[in-house]
């Protein structure tokens, strides 16, 4: 069974949760699990490979009825004021980006049945902002024992994610310019194309099973300063007598 926030939780902001009745515990209502010491982190953790969430909020959802409630951190994920927005199911999937909506309508399937249930998804707010979540749920249960809906979470990992598109696109690049180095390297060594060049790295790659880039690092390592006199004179000649 999943994870889910302790009762009480506070919200990103430090106000408790919000709703038409507040999110916490429903008057006859239980948990289907109770996470014991850490257990929002280790969810968060399990749901992101992170512990830096940038914004949490909590929902409710009971099947009686098929209402829906809020934090107020939820209602501002999706471009809503506090207090100003009633959320129903369709508010919901209209909120979903197009590409999502057909995974996250096969979870609000679970939801509705009072199923556990996570979900990594895109959202688009009032603004047309694109925001990445992930929405995480347990099943509600009342003394009984009876399931009566899902209780859980948002998580909204945006910043993270552009981040680490930053920092992919920051090492491609890296990669790319020693790359490019080497090839020059060879190119003037052996007086060949770009294209034979970059065959001459990938082949050296396969050889000693070294990724290309690694290969490539080294290669300009080992030559960083290591050119015989002449043929730094050569080059300075060429730099300066190219008009």
């Amino acid at each position: 069974m999943l994870l889910h926030p302790r009762d009480g939780v506070r919200d990103h902001d430090g106000q408790r949760a919000r709703s038409a009745t507040p999110i916490g515990h429903e008057p006859g209502a239980r948990k289907g699990s109770r996470p014991n010491g850490d257990g929002n982190r280790e969810a968060l953790e399990l749901a992101m490979g992170t512990g830096e969430p940038q914004q949490l909020g909590r929902f409710r959802f009971f099947i009686d009825g098929q209402r829906w409630e809020w934090s107020e951190s939820v209602e501002r994920l999706h471009g809503y004021e506090p207090g100003t927005v009633t959320p129903t199911t369709e508010l919901l999937l209209s909120h979903k980006h197009p590409e999502d909506r057909q995974q996250v309508a096969a979870v609000l399937d679970k939801v509705v049945e009072g199923e556990p249930f996570s979900s990594r998804h895109r959202i688009i707010d009032t603004a047309g902002r694109t925001h990445w979540v992930i929405v995480v749920g347990d099943r509600m249960l009342d003394k009984a024992g009876n399931v009566i809906g899902t209780s859980g979470f948002y998580v909204d990992f945006t910043d993270t994610m552009q981040s680490d598109i930053s920092a992919a696109v920051s090492k491609v690049t890296e990669a790319r310019a020693e790359i490019e180095q080497a090839k020059g390297l060879l190119m003037a060594a052996y007086g060949i194309s770009a294209d034979r060049s970059f065959d001459i790295l990938v082949w050296r790659s396969q050889e000693t099973n070294i990724k290309v880039r690694e290969f490539a690092h080294r290669l300009v390592a080992a030559m960083a300063g290591g050119l015989p006199a002449d043929t730094r004179k050569r080059v300075d000649q060429a730099l300066l007598n190219i008009s």
